[in-house]
């Protein structure tokens, strides 16, 4: 009588063979066992999502041709355009840069058609926005806006731009101190964030400041800063071990070209691939109410395709 049996020591798998004596001769063989996802699937709405985490960077006034393609002066975005998904046929939605940002975390602009500021005068919007649905569902946000000098800080300071915080432009998270300060937060807090997965919010909206996002600053420096900061973002604990998804993109482009690239990476996004499909931001807030079954905000979000076909169908 042949036994077998075996034993997982170190990520390689050993069997010990005994044919009835008491030798056992322990075999090795050449695989080593696949680390499992400790992703468990969460319920929003009595759904179960796949999709633990949703990073958004928003970068700023670049035209997709002036990014695609352009390694010499965006050498680290394309790195990951090269190796993940990217869309090229994806548009912003009107200028200037806030009524984008409205558009993409609440639906509609709003009625804005400028860069209102700071919120209080007059342009405080009581609408509901994609924070309020995604707390709804039991999942977490968080906005980390880079050189904003204390939590939900609505004025103008230096290179932080209320204009590109969307989120104190809602009253329920404006006027409510706790809320907005313990959601609206300096970039310097994502990293400690980051650091473990109960810390790491579900959805993040990130802003660089006016010189790393571009808008006053060249492409170089803002591939610059994307290069020090994504990898910190892909290689966390969070999104190694759990579906992820990473999205950049641009609010706007040029006065005369507002196709601008989207690149959607991370543990979820397919590799290599290249979508032709029309997109604008309002697919973008779609394609987190598909993933996390959140209830549409307005007709534009709801008739607005998402961008299901850069995401590995298996996370979906």
């Amino acid at each position: 009588m042949v036994l077998i049996a075996g034993l997982l020591i170190g990520g390689s798998v050993y069997f010990w063979i005994s044919k009835n004596t008491n030798i056992h001769l322990p075999v090795r063989l050449g695989f080593h066992a696949t680390q499992k996802s400790t992703a468990k699937l969460k319920t929003v709405n009595n759904n179960k999502i796949k999709i633990a985490h949703i990073f958004v960077i928003m970068e700023e006034n670049q035209p997709g041709n002036v990014i695609i393609g352009n390694s010499a002066n965006a050498p680290y975005i394309n790195s990951l355009i090269s190796k993940y998904s990217v869309a090229t046929n994806y548009y912003s939605v009107t200028h200037p840069s806030l009524p984008n940002y409205l558009a993409i975390t609440s639906g509609s602009t709003d009625g804005i058609t400028y860069d209102c500021n700071p919120p209080s005068a007059g342009c405080m919007l009581n609408v509901p926005n994609i924070a309020d649905r995604i707390e709804a569902s039991g999942l977490t946000w968080k906005e980390y806006a880079e050189s904003m000098p204390s939590p939900c800080y609505m004025y103008n300071y230096g290179d932080y731009a209320t204009k590109h915080n969307p989120f104190v432009y809602y009253s329920d998270i404006a006027n409510n101190k706790s809320r907005c300060d313990s959601h609206v937060v300096p970039f310097t807090q994502l990293a400690g964030d980051l650091a473990a997965t109960k810390t790491t919010p579900n959805f993040a909206f990130i802003t660089p400041n006016l010189c790393n996002d571009m808008h006053n600053c060249s492409v170089e420096a803002g591939d610059y800063w994307l290069s020090k900061y994504v990898p910190m973002i892909l290689n966390s604990k969070a999104f190694t071990t759990q579906p992820s998804l990473l999205l950049i993109t641009w609010d706007e482009g040029d006065s005369t070209n507002n196709n601008v690239a989207m690149i959607v990476a991370g543990s979820a996004a397919k590799n290599k691939f290249v979508s032709t499909v029309k997109y604008d931001h309002y697919s973008l807030l779609s394609t987190i109410e598909t993933l996390w079954k959140l209830k549409p905000l307005t007709a534009n979000d709801k008739a607005a395709p998402p961008m299901l076909d850069m995401i590995n169908p298996k996370d979906l």
